[in-house]
C-alpha cells in the first residue's frame, strides 16, 4: 500500500512539473513575441516606476502619468489607490502602441483598511497561521481596490531599537524572522488568484544594520555575519517564491546595494536560485551619486549590470540607458533581461489576460473592512500584546493588578487614550482612520452598565512643541497647556479606583526616518506618571510604541505594564479584551528591551567574548566585558512575556535527536504558552552565538493541563556558515535549551552529542 501511495505521489509531482513547464513555455513564447515588437524606449518604459497622484480613492485628472503610459514610457505606478483612478491607468495603457498593462503597487504593510498590528507587534504573537491570514486579508482588500503588488514583507533583522524601521520588521532573530517571512509571502501571493497580490521582499540587504540606528546610514559587516545572522529571512522569502525583491538604500561591501552585483546576481539569483524581478527603493539609483560613484548615467549603468530590473522614481533608466546603449556601456541583452522579468510579473498576475482583473467595483463594497476581517485583526492584536509586569498589591487584597474587574471607577489618562488617528500605527497609508474607535470609546462600550470611565488627556506626547508640525506631525491634537492637562488628569484620578495610562510614542515616532537617540519615556509623560503614582492608586501603563523602549523606571515603580505596540484598526477593542480578562495575554517579545539606551544595539544571540560576564553576573569583573554603571542583560529578554496564568517546565528528555519537555498550566486561567528551543554549539571551527532560537511551538493549555512538547533536532538546525562560507554541520556537543524565553535562568538544559 505504501509503495502505491508513493508512486501516486510521484505521478502527481511529475504532472505538476509538466504543467509548470508548459505554463513557462507558454509565457516565454508570449513574451518573446511581445518583446520582438518593442522599441528600446518601450522596454525602458517597462523598467520605469513613478508615484501616483493620489493615495486616496479617486480619479486622475490631467495626470502626466497617463501621457507617459500612452507613450510607452511608464510601466508601473505606486501608491495610486482606488478602482476608478487605476482604471484610468489601464485605459491609458490600452491606448498605448502595444497595450501593455500597468503594474500598480502600494505600501500595504500591515493591512489595507482593516489594519493589523504593526509588523513588530504581529511578530510578538509567534502565530504563523494568524500572520499568514493577516497577509491574505490584506491582499484580498488591496486587490478589491485595484492594487496587485505590495512592498512587503520587510524582513530586515534589526538589532538597534533606535532605528525607526524596526517597527516594520519581525525583530532580532533570523529563525523566527524566516518563518514569518515565509508566512507573509504565502499569505500575499497564494496561487496568484484574483484575491492575491505579488509580494516584494525588502530591503535587500542588511538595511537593519545601519550604524547608530540612524536611518539610511552606513552598514559594514563580515560575510560570515551576513550569512549566519542577516541573510536567512531574505533567503527564506526568496525560496518561498516571492515575486519581487526591493534593494536597500545602504552600502554592502562599500557598494550601494542597488548597484551591487555580488548581492543581487551572485547571492540572490545564483546561490538561492531566485528568478523574480528586482526593484530599487525610492530614488535609490539617484542616491548612488551621493555615495560618490558617478553621475546618474553611471549609476544607472551600475544598477542595470548588477541585476536591478526596475527603477523606482529616479528616472535613471528611462532617461539615460538608451544613450548608454549607444555608447556601448550596456548591452541590449541586459536591457532585455530586465524588461523580460517585469513582463513576466505582469503575466503571472494575469494582467495580460485581463488588465482590469483587479478592478471590480463590487468588490470594494463587499471585501474591504468586513466584520470577518475586523475580528481577525482584533484577535491578532490581542495576541501581539506583551504583559511585562503584573504584581500583587495590598489595595487589591494582594491580588494582581490585571486583569481589571469590570466595576467601580476607572480613570483613563494619557495622550493615546482618545487619539483616533494614532491607532493604526506607522506605515498605514491606506488606513481609513475615521472608521477606527479610540481606546476611550471601546472602553466605554466594554464597561457600559458595569463601571464608569473618566477621561483626561493628561499631557502632550512631549514638551517640545516644535514636533507638532502642521498641527500634528506626530499625530497629536493641537499642542495644549501642560499645566491644565495635568490638573485635569489628577482631578479625575483622585476619584478613581484604578488608573489606566495610555502613554508612549505616537504612530509616526517610529517608522521610516524616525530614529531616536534616546528611548526613555518622554519628559511630560514621565512627570504625569510620577504625579499619578503619588496618589497611591492601582495603576496600569499601556505602553504604545513602534520599537522596544526603555521602561526601567516604570518597571521599578509601576505595578502593571502591558506593551501594546500599535494594534491597528481594532486596537481599542483588543486592548479592552486583554485588560479586562476576556482574553489572556500570550505575546512574547521578539526584540530585547534595554535597561538604558546606551546598551543598544542589544540582542540575545550575541557572540562570546574572551572576558565574558555571565547573565547572572557571576563572573563580573573590573576587566570583564561589561559596563560599570549598568548590567549587561536586558530589562526584558527576547522571548519574554507574562500571562494571567503560570506554566511549569519539566527537565528535558532526550530520545536520540528528539528533545521533549512536559509543560503544565499551574495557574488559574486557560492560556497559550510559546515553548522555545535554543541551541548552542559548544565547540566549533569559528566562534558561535551563546544561544540561537531553533524552534518554537504555540500550545493552548487549560488550567491544570499538561502536555508533552517535542522538538526534533535536525541537521539543518545544527548547521552554520563557516569561515569559507560553506554550510556545514560539525560533530560535537550541542547544548539544548527549552523554556519560556531566552534568559538562561528560565531555560532547562541538556547536552546532545552528534558524532
Amino acid at each position: 500500500m505504501g509503495v502505491l501511495v508513493l508512486l501516486a505521489g510521484q505521478n502527481v509531482l511529475a504532472q505538476n512539473q509538466k504543467s509548470a513547464q508548459a505554463q513557462d513555455q507558454k509565457m516565454n513564447a508570449f513574451i518573446d513575441q511581445l518583446m520582438a515588437r518593442m522599441t528600446v524606449e518601450e522596454k525602458l518604459g517597462q523598467m520605469n516606476l513613478l508615484p501616483g497622484t493620489s493615495a486616496t480613492t479617486g480619479e486622475l485628472k490631467d495626470s502626466p502619468l497617463l501621457t507617459l503610459i500612452e507613450q510607452g514610457k511608464l510601466g508601473t505606478v505606486l501608491n495610486q489607490k482606488g478602482v476608478e483612478g487605476i482604471r484610468q491607468l489601464q485605459d491609458a495603457a490600452k491606448r498605448s502602441r502595444l497595450g501593455i498593462p500597468v503594474l500598480v503597487g502600494m505600501d500595504v504593510i500591515h493591512g489595507y483598511e482593516t489594519i493589523f498590528p504593526i509588523p513588530l507587534g504581529m511578530s510578538c504573537s509567534w502565530d504563523l497561521e494568524a500572520i499568514e491570514q493577516a497577509a491574505r486579508i490584506a491582499a484580498k482588500e488591496a486587490t478589491a481596490d485595484g492594487i496587485c503588488w505590495t512592498y512587503s514583507p520587510m524582513v530586515d533583522i534589526a538589532l538597534d531599537a533606535r532605528w525607526g524601521r524596526i517597527a516594520e520588521g519581525s525583530g532580532e532573530d533570523p529563525f523566527l524572522g524566516s518563518r514569518i517571512a515565509e508566512a507573509l509571502v504565502k499569505g500575499y501571493q497564494g496561487n496568484y488568484g484574483p484575491e492575491n497580490l505579488m509580494a516584494c521582499v525588502k530591503h535587500y540587504a542588511l538595511y537593519g544594520g545601519a550604524e547608530a540606528g540612524r536611518d539610511y546610514n552606513t552598514v559594514d559587516m563580515s560575510h560570515i555575519r551576513m550569512y549566519n545572522q542577516f541573510f536567512p529571512p531574505y533567503e527564506a522569502a526568496a525560496k518561498a517564491g516571492a515575486g519581487s525583491v526591493m534593494t536597500s538604500f545602504n552600502i554592502v561591501d562599500y557598494i550601494p546595494a542597488t548597484a551591487n552585483k555580488w548581492l543581487i546576481d551572485d547571492v540572490l539569483r545564483k546561490q538561492w536560485g531566485w528568478n523574480g524581478f528586482v526593484v530599487t527603493d525610492y530614488g535609490s539609483i539617484g542616491e548612488i551619486t551621493k555615495h560618490g560613484l558617478g553621475d546618474l548615467q553611471q549609476a544607472s549603468v551600475m544598477a542595470l549590470k548588477a541585476g536591478t530590473d526596475m527603477d523606482m522614481c529616479a528616472e535613471g533608466f528611462i532617461k539615460t540607458l538608451e544613450q548608454s546603449l549607444k555608447e556601448g556601456k550596456v548591452t541590449m541583452a541586459e536591457i532585455d533581461q530586465a524588461c523580460r522579468r517585469v513582463l513576466e510579473a505582469k503575466y503571472i498576475l494575469g494582467l495580460f489576460d485581463n488588465p482590469y482583473r483587479f478592478l471590480d467595483p463590487k468588490r470594494h463594497e463587499k471585501d474591504i473592512y468586513t466584520l470577518e476581517h475586523r475580528q481577525a485583526a482584533r484577535q491578532l492584536a490581542a495576541e501581539s500584546f506583551v504583559l511585562l509586569k503584573n504584581e500583587r498589591i495590598k489595595k487589591l487584597n494582594n491580588e494582581r493588578v490585571l486583569p481589571l474587574k469590570k466595576q467601580g471607577r476607572i480613570a483613563l489618562i494619557g495622550p493615546m487614550a482618545d487619539n483616533r488617528i494614532n491607532m493604526a500605527g506607522t506605515w498605514a497609508p491606506t488606513a481609513a482612520n475615521e472608521r477606527y474607535a479610540t481606546l476611550k470609546e471601546t472602553m466605554e462600550k466594554a464597561l457600559a452598565g458595569k463601571a464608569t470611565v473618566s477621561y483626561a488627556q493628561g499631557c502632550n506626547f512631549t514638551s517640545d512643541s516644535t514636533l507638532q508640525k502642521d498641527g500634528g506631525f506626530y499625530r497629536q491634537t493641537p499642542f495644549k497647556d501642560a499645566g491644565l492637562l495635568k490638573r485635569e488628569a489628577l482631578d479625575i484620578a483622585r476619584d478613581a479606583d484604578v488608573i489606566v495610562c495610555a502613554m508612549g510614542e505616537s504612530a509616526e515616532m517610529s517608522g521610516e526616518c524616525s530614529s531616536r537617540a534616546t528611548l526613555e519615556m518622554f519628559d511630560t509623560q514621565r512627570e504625569l506618571l510620577e504625579a499619578l503614582l503619588a496618589l497611591g492608586k492601582p495603576l496600569v501603563v499601556l505602553n504604545f510604541a513602534g520599537r522596544p523602549t526603555v521602561l526601567t523606571w516604570e518597571n521599578d515603580n509601576v505595578p502593571a505594564i502591558l506593551q501594546v505596540w500599535f494594534g491597528g484598526s481594532e486596537a481599542g477593542d483588543a486592548i479592552c479584551d486583554v485588560l479586562f480578562g476576556d482574553k489572556v495575554p500570550c505575546g512574547k517579545l521578539t526584540t530585547s528591551m534595554p535597561q538604558t539606551t546606551g546598551q543598544e544595539p542589544l540582542y540575545y544571540n550575541y557572540l562570546p567574548t574572551g572576558r565574558p560576564v555571565g547573565e547572572d553576573l557571576s563572573t563580573f569583573s573590573k576587566f570583564g566585558s561589561n559596563y560599570f554603571d549598568v548590567r549587561n542583560d536586558p530589562l526584558f529578554p527576547f522571548g519574554f512575556g507574562l500571562s494571567y496564568t503560570t506554566f511549569d517546565y519539566s527537565d528535558i528528555r532526550l530520545n536520540g535527536r528528539k528533545a521533549s519537555v512536559t509543560v503544565t498550566n499551574t495557574g488559574d486561567y486557560d492560556g497559550v504558552e510559546i515553548v522555545q528551543l535554543y541551541i548552542h554549539d559548544v565547540v566549533a571551527s569559528i566562534t558561535r552565538p551563546v544561544k540561537e532560537l531553533k524552534g518554537f511551538q504555540r500550545i493552548h493549555l487549560k488550567k491544570g493541563e499538561s502536555r508533552e512538547v517535542t522538538f526534533e533536532i535536525t541537521d539543518d538546525l545544527l548547521k552554520f556558515y563557516n569561515s569559507s562560507l560553506n554550510y556545514v554541520l560539525e560533530p560535537g556537543d550541542f547544548e539544548i535549551m527549552i523554556g519560556p524565553d531566552s534568559s538562561l535562568k528560565h531555560l532547562k538544559k541538556t547536552v546532545l552529542t552528534v558524532e
